[in-house]
């Protein structure tokens, strides 16, 4: 211990800066590319008609191939290099990104979008462990992670304004083909900015391992958004059952193992065992409220692409001014209390939200957003941290893909769940008679009903309706994390910070 003593307190210098910058715009494309697609539906639905259970899968696969992959390559990375694996992978983002865009058809959309996830489970873990190797001192790490927090949320805020300038003068594929160049930018600035870094494992990752956690995660999510979706199949158990019993073989396993995949020791730690779960249960909530959002300012309030994702910037631009007071924040309060302050600001805001999309004005809903974005910029960052913090270094990876893992399947669950809720809500508030294309969902109603008609106007109804249930939702679901969060991460980080 005595040797690594006085690592936290090396200052990060301005070249060590600016490979956050890189690994921030990393992180925000990845961010984007989850929501950049929900203002794109209603002009991909008129050119590739998919059903809407296709239109869940164009959604839900990024973000399902992401989960399913993320602990595995944050093995991977401790093992072959961080920033190796974040620039091979940033490669493959960017072939897959114009896969996707020139899709012909649904079913090709959908399998380019999950190589996206599969590409993209390369990147997440290289960022975050990356930012745990550079910034060793403890106030500048929060600083830099407080950073890295707002590329994620803001870019998951942000894509419906990308995705709105883009569909203003080009075909929905330009949400895709945007990537590229950025994909340009991260590897020619990563390979001169950022440092190689390794974790200390240097046994074989167990293979077997990695395809268990693939299939206990995977058949679980599916299981659910099956059930809320569509109902109970025979489909619905069989994909529950086939992902538990993985799941269980999966910790055994582990337990066994002298290199884990995921040491599950980790959740040991009340900071981090706490920290993932509230980031999960905020992510679930925002993500996916913000699908369908995009949905509902083009085709209930009208709004153009552009001015819809524009009316979407309160929640940006509220988690990124996160950043000047975090500090401040986090030594005053205490990271659990800020987390759950959090969490609680931003379920008021939810709650707000569903108010706020029956009213005929803006207003409400610009202020409602801010107060969901300022809560949940204050408790990812902090829980980020937290998880971070109490992870040893030379474990950093894995640890950071589980919390990336617990992200992503926040994301992908929140798209399924509240999407298929609210698509569920839409349905039983239509006329029994309404027919097949219009109980589909709204934007395939817009391709056959006359926008002036009663028709179109019930269906508008409700959506609104519904949307208005599914934020009730969310906004449970945050005050829930809000309670896990003060009842279990504490006001001190408790795990290991340097060994």
């Amino acid at each position: 211990m005595s040797q690594t003593a006085t690592i936290p307190t090396r200052r990060a210098t301005g070249r060590e800066w600016a490979s956050l910058g890189v690994l921030t715009l990393a992180v925000v494309l990845l961010a984007i590319d989850g929501t950049v697609l929900a203002l794109a539906v209603p002009a991909l639905t008129a050119d590739l008609d998919p059903t809407a259970t296709q239109v869940l899968w164009i959604g839900d696969v990024y973000s399902f191939a992401l989960a399913g992959l993320l602990v595995t390559m944050g093995n991977v990375a401790d093992r072959i290099g961080r920033k190796r694996l974040l620039l091979v992978g940033s490669v493959a983002f960017g072939a897959a990104s114009a896969a996707a865009a020139f899709s012909p058809s649904p079913e090709v959309l959908i399998a380019a979008r999950a190589l996206l996830g599969i590409a993209g489970a390369t990147l997440m873990p290289s960022t975050l462990s990356l930012v745990r190797a550079i910034f060793r001192d403890p106030l500048q790490r929060t600083r830099a992670i407080a950073v890295w927090s707002a590329g994620a949320t803001g870019g998951a805020a942000a894509g419906p304004l990308v995705g709105g300038a883009l569909l203003e003068h080009s075909w929905w594929g330009s949400v895709f083909l945007i990537n590229i160049p950025v994909i340009v930018v991260i590897v020619v600035a990563g390979a001169v900015l950022l440092p190689e870094s390794k974790g200390g494992a240097r046994t074989p990752m167990d293979l077997l391992s990695a395809v268990l956690s693939v299939v206990a995660i995977v058949p679980v999510v599916y299981a659910v958004k099956h059930l809320v979706g569509h109902g109970a199949d025979w489909t619905v158990p069989v994909a529950a059952v086939v992902g538990l019993g993985a799941g269980w073989w999966f910790v055994r396993r582990q337990r066994r193992l002298t290199t884990p995949l995921i040491d599950l020791q980790l959740f040991r730690i009340p900071a981090f065992a706490g920290a993932v779960v509230a980031n999960s249960l905020s992510v679930f909530a925002l993500t996916g409220l913000l699908f369908f959002f995009s949905q509902y300012l083009q085709l209930v309030r009208g709004f153009p692409p552009l001015l819809a994702g524009a009316a979407e910037l309160p929640a940006t631009v509220a988690s990124i001014a996160v950043i000047a007071v975090i500090g401040v924040l986090s030594r005053r309060v205490g990271p659990g209390r800020s987390i759950g302050l959090g969490l609680g600001v931003a379920a008021v805001g939810m709650a707000g939200l569903a108010v706020a999309e029956g009213l005929p004005t803006y207003l409400g809903i610009a202020l409602a957003l801010a107060v969901v974005g300022l809560g949940v910029g204050v408790s990812m960052t902090l829980a980020t941290d937290a998880v971070v913090a109490a992870a040893p270094r030379e474990r950093a990876g894995a640890a950071s893909a589980i919390s990336e893992t617990g992200y992503e399947l926040g994301v992908a669950m929140g798209i399924a769940v509240l999407l298929s809720l609210q698509t569920a809500f839409y349905r039983v508030r239509l006329d029994a008679d309404a027919p097949d294309r219009v109980q589909e969902s709204l934007a395939s109603a817009a391709q056959v009903l006359d926008p002036a008609s009663p028709a179109f106007a019930r269906a508008q109804e409700a959506f609104t309706g519904g949307m208005q249930l599914a934020s009730v939702c969310a906004a449970v679901l945050l005050a829930v994390a809000a309670v896990v969060a003060l009842r279990v991460i504490p006001n001190r980080q408790d795990g290991p910070r340097e060994h």
